[in-house]
């Protein structure tokens, strides 16, 4: 079976356009970029609770952190939130009029929370309708991955970042192209 595609950056804008057309476009924004921004596996986004991204004060957090029981692994991780990627889901959760601590944080149109396996769906039908050939439910965990990699985090705080227990996991991830090797010959 073939790798996830890597989103370009003009992809994601591609497929932010696509999803603002649709009925719930705060949400579908923040599922992409919650992907793209966070590395968290499609598991793990429909797992999320309120009480696992919101504060009692009604605030995003800036980590999430997740139970054994929401990870593949089964290893309780923490996952930080960057500070656009908080914005992003605090414009979705005004959207939200449901703030119970275990409602899940992403709903489907039924006002349920999405299963792994409708989550995966999910997204392969958004950048499938966007026009993004190749892409699937982990482009946006291969992107993130692949993007900080390109901007010389080391593989180390990548596993870290993607939960992974080994580096050669994460070195899988991480795509090559001749941007980055004409970028690399140029630091000699």
């Amino acid at each position: 079976m073939a790798q996830a595609k890597t989103l370009t950056p003009e992809e994601l804008d591609k497929v932010l356009a696509y999803v603002s057309t649709k009925k719930y476009p705060e949400r579908d924004r923040a599922l992409i970029l919650t992907s793209c921004y966070s590395g968290l596996r499609v598991a793990e986004i429909a797992s999320l609770k309120m009480r696992d991204v919101v504060n009692e004060d009604g605030t995003i957090r800036n980590e999430v952190r997740l139970s054994a029981a929401q990870t593949k692994g089964g290893q309780p991780r923490t996952v930080f939130l960057p500070k656009k990627l908080q914005d992003e889901l605090a414009i979705y959760l005004a959207t939200r009029y449901a703030r119970f601590p275990d409602v899940p944080f992403f709903h489907t149109a039924k006002r349920l929370g999405f299963s792994a396996n409708s989550l995966c769906q999910w997204f392969f039908w958004a950048y499938r309708n966007a026009g993004i050939a190749g892409a699937s439910s982990h482009s946006g965990r291969r992107t993130f991955i692949t993007t900080l990699a390109n901007k010389g985090i080391s593989v180390r705080v990548l596993a870290g970042l993607a939960g992974h227990k080994s580096i050669a996991v994460t070195q899988k991830y991480i795509d090559v192209n001749p941007d980055l090797m004409r970028n690399a010959v140029e630091l000699i």
